[in-house]
C-alpha cells in the first residue's frame, strides 16, 4: 500500500489522473462522496459515477454507472476512488480486476484491509485510508 520510502504514491496517482471513477458516489450533496467528487471537478477532473443505485443517472454532469465493468472501454479511468463500507469492498476489488483498473483509493475509515491487499497482490496501486480532497489540497500546499 501507499508508502514514502521513494516516491510519494499519492502524487504519482493525482498528478497522473484526469478520469476517476467513484464507486459509491452519492447524488446527495450532504454525503461525503458527493462533496468530494465536486472538490476534485473544480480541479479539472473527470469523475465517473458508479453507483447501482443511480442506474443510468446523471450526478455532477456525468452519467452513473451499476459497476466498473459497466464503464464504456474507450473511457479511460486512472483510478478507482472508493466510498463503500468494509463489507462490500472485495465485491469492489472483483469489480476493478475483472474492469482492468490499474489503481484504486480507498477512503478513510473504510475497514478491510484484507481487499486492499488483495487488490495490491493483483497488482493494482492502492491507497489505503486516505481521503482523494485531502491529498490533493496538501499537494496543492507544497507545490
Amino acid at each position: 500500500m501507499a508508502s514514502s520510502v521513494q516516491s510519494d504514491p499519492i502524487a504519482e496517482i493525482l498528478r497522473g489522473a484526469k478520469t476517476i471513477a467513484v464507486v459509491g458516489l452519492s447524488d446527495n450533496p450532504l454525503r461525503p462522496s458527493h462533496g468530494v467528487a465536486a472538490y476534485l471537478q473544480s480541479h479539472g477532473y473527470r469523475i465517473i459515477p458508479v453507483n447501482p443505485q443511480l442506474h443510468g443517472d446523471t450526478v455532477e454532469g456525468e452519467r452513473a454507472y451499476d459497476r466498473l465493468a459497466d464503464i464504456p472501454k474507450d473511457e479511460r479511468v486512472d483510478f478507482v476512488d472508493v466510498f463503500r463500507r468494509g463489507q462490500f469492498l472485495d465485491a469492489v476489488v472483483d469489480d476493478a480486476l475483472a474492469a482492468g483498473m490499474t489503481a484504486i483509493w480507498f477512503q478513510l475509515g473504510l475497514g478491510n484491509v484484507a481487499a486492499a491487499e488483495r487488490a495490491e497482490a493483483a497488482g493494482m496501486r492502492v491507497v489505503w485510508d486516505r481521503c482523494t480532497a485531502i491529498e490533493h489540497r496538501r499537494l496543492r500546499r507544497e507545490a
